[in-house]
């Protein structure tokens, strides 16, 4: 009698030591993949402030590219909408927008040699440059951590912590249809 006393009390022990590890994983693994898409947001971010004062050195330049400073103003704004909530899918294509935007900018400065030569602007360029490779590796850690989490929600015994976990799985960050290849641009 005792003795399947003691055996009913461990069993309870033992599953629930194994429903709040479980949980604990998915829930963990939930946050850091919200952490990693915090972290493309901030990079985001870091990138639309930039822009502006890209814009307004490159303008005292090329006054009448207009349009090109237009658009660059609007991806910007785009962005930063994306990156303070909108889904994985709108941050890429806000991305995508701001930097091809940001690359025509840049094209319309190689037609003015004095510009390409200012400090303030030489200044930006690295700040962009550290920027972009700041984004890239927050992609790449988001995507790592969206890996993982999605792995743990399909395999045994994880998926079955799901649900009680509230862990749902993840979109991957990809780059929208049509942005593999470098823009051209035409003057």
């Amino acid at each position: 009698m005792v003795t399947a006393v003691v055996i009913v009390v461990v069993l309870v022990v033992v599953l629930v030591a194994v429903f709040v590890v479980g949980f604990n994983r998915l829930r963990r693994a939930d946050v850091l993949a919200q952490e990693a898409l915090g972290g493309i947001d901030v990079q985001l971010s870091r990138r639309a402030d930039l822009v502006p004062n890209l814009v307004s050195t490159v303008r005292g330049y090329a006054a009448h590219e207009k349009s090109v400073f237009e658009e660059v103003t609007a991806a910007r704004t785009a962005t930063s909408r994306a990156a303070s909530g909108g889904t994985v899918a709108e941050k890429a294509q806000a991305d995508a927008r701001l930097e091809k935007a940001m690359f025509d900018v840049l094209a319309v400065a190689e037609n003015y040699p004095d510009l390409k030569a200012s400090a303030n602007f030489l200044d930006l360029q690295r700040q962009l440059g550290e920027t972009e490779d700041q984004l890239a590796f927050a992609r790449q850690y988001y995507n790592d951590a969206a890996g993982r989490l999605n792995t743990s929600l399909k395999t045994i015994p994880w998926m079955f912590f799901a649900g009680p976990a509230g862990v749902r799985e993840r979109e991957f960050y990809t780059a929208p249809a049509g942005t593999e290849l470098p823009p051209t641009v035409s003057f």
